[in-house]
């Protein structure tokens, strides 16, 4: 569902999880000493790193994905990062080799998330920091929550995103403890977008990325259209702002 190419998933969710990358941030380099290389695990194009290399400089700042299309694009943006092929269960560094390991969207679509946070506190320094931040989709309050709550409405068995791992308030509180980490804080972080047009929020659904994408591309035509017809009354034409709110959790090691 990720395998597509980069600018597809910067249509999709960039818009969202730019403005999140500042805040998070915030949190996952919070006393950390602004000396020390910092790892954004599940780097996807490279929102978040671009953030870090704008606070960090480039050569302090190491990434990972496991999809090559984004690792290309991400490595393009910023050639004297550190950008790797790589899953968050198996990092390709050194123990404590980081201040600061974060993972922004990415522990719910983890393979093994107790494994992936486990090896982001191993490849954290003592006293360094572990942060992981995932949209409110179980409390209907993530930025994708307008096309599942029109989706449940046709099929009340659609499943939406929220029984993934971190979508819950204190998932993510109970993933770094678990892990080991101590310390461990979970606030929320919210972003709003403002879109002009409806066609501007809609589209992006349509270039099959993420589980919302894959449910969109594997509706019938008529089925997709009514989808689109119910969002559009709800939404409106435009302009319009979608807000999204993340949890983000942080621990030190």
């Amino acid at each position: 569902m990720f395998e597509v190419a980069a600018d597809a998933y910067v249509r999709f969710m960039g818009t969202f999880s730019g403005p999140l990358a500042g805040l998070f941030a915030d949190v996952g380099l919070a006393g950390v000493d602004p000396t020390a290389p910092v790892l954004d695990v599940g780097c996807g194009p490279g929102m978040l790193t671009a953030e870090l290399v704008r606070r960090r400089g480039a050569p302090d700042v190491a990434a990972v994905d496991p999809v090559a299309s984004f690792v290309a694009a991400t490595a393009a943006a910023h050639p004297e990062a550190d950008v790797r092929a790589a899953s968050a269960e198996a990092l390709p560094f050194a123990d404590a080799a980081f201040g600061a390991t974060l993972a922004q969207l990415a522990v719910n679509f983890m393979t093994d998330p107790a494994a992936g946070t486990s090896e982001m506190r191993r490849v954290t320094r003592p006293g360094g920091r572990v942060s992981a931040c995932v949209w409110d989709h179980a409390g209907g309050r993530g930025p994708l929550s307008p096309l599942w709550g029109a989706a449940r409405a046709l099929d009340p068995a659609v499943g939406g995103e929220g029984a993934l791992p971190g979508a819950h308030g204190g998932d993510l509180t109970a993933l770094l403890g678990a892990a080991g980490l101590r310390e461990v804080t979970e606030v929320e972080l919210t972003v709003a977008v403002r879109f002009a047009r409806f066609a501007d929020w809609w589209e992006p659904y349509t270039l099959g990325v993420g589980p919302a994408g894959a449910y969109v591309a594997g509706l019938d035509d008529p089925t997709r259209e009514r989808l689109e017809s119910d969002l559009l009354r709800e939404l409106g034409p435009g302009p319009f702002t979608v807000v999204g709110t993340a949890w983000a959790a942080s621990g030190v090691v």
